[in-house]
Order: C-alpha cells, then structure tokens, then sequence
C-alpha cells in the first residue's frame, strides 16, 4: 500500500485591490478643497474695543447710546423716561428698528467728528444668540467703541 501524502490545497488566488492611486486622489481632492474654500468672518472676528479690567475716570466727549436686552429678548434703547421698546420678536436674527437708530445715531456722532460709543446691557436669563444679533448689528454699522455694562438707570 502506497501511503498518501496529504499536502495544502492550492490556496485560490484572491485579486488584489491596488488602492495607491485612489489615496492620491483623495488627497489631490482634499488640497483641491482647502484651497478653494472661502473663508466666512466668524462672528469671533469683531474689531470692537472691549473695555479695560479698571474704570475710566475719563469722561466720553459724546453721551453715549444705551442698548438693553431683556429676559424676553425685546430690545430697548436709552434709559428711563426717554426709554424706547424696538425690536420685539426674539426669533428674528434681523433687528431693522434698531438698525436704523444705531445708522442715526452713527451718522450724527460722526458728522460732529466723534466716535459712536454704545452701552450694552444684556440681562442675565437673556438668550445669547439675542446678545450676539446685537454684536452683529453694531459691527453693520462700524461701531466699534461697545462697553458691556451691569449698570441700570
């Protein structure tokens, strides 16, 4: 009797998926992408002037423009008696009333050769986002002297 070696099975052969090009590919698609993005201004980038850690005994040579956000998210401007209700729907990104006054406002302090300088109060329950359509709309129109105040008259 003859003995029988029993050997490996010839293994099939499996095609082989050269993948080199594909990854070059990918990374000419993700240069091709980086290049041609454009580049959104964050709303991180404001050129606005934040107030110094001390009080200013200096006092402003213009009164300044006093802006309150409330608990609601219903935008008001100045103080007191002379205290006026603008933009009232805290839903709305847009704020066109206050818009417009802040244009005013602007425009007069520059034709008397100041620099517009606004007081913002934001109440503390007040959403953020209402805080930053404020922001938003002072830098629309080129206000860049903004001081973030917890005083109320």
């Amino acid at each position: 009797m003859a003995r029988h070696k029993k050997g490996k099975a010839p293994e099939a052969d499996e095609p082989d998926l050269d993948i080199s090009s594909l990854i070059d590919i990918c990374f000419l698609l993700l240069i091709y992408f980086l290049v041609t993005t454009t580049i959104v201004r964050s709303e991180t980038d404001t050129n606005m002037q934040l107030p110094a850690a001390s009080a200013s005994t200096e006092i402003p040579e213009i009164k300044p423009l006093f802006i309150r956000v409330d608990s609601a998210g219903v935008i008001y401007v100045n103080t007191g008696p002379a205290q006026e209700r603008l933009d009232t729907d805290p839903d709305s990104r847009k704020l066109p009333m206050l818009d417009e006054r802040l244009g005013t406002y602007a425009d007069g302090a520059r034709a008397a050769g100041q620099e517009p300088l606004v007081q913002v109060f934001v109440d503390g329950e007040a959403q953020h986002q209402r805080a930053i359509d404020v922001i938003d709309t002072l830098r629309g129109k080129n206000i860049t002297k903004v001081t973030f105040t917890d005083l109320v008259n």
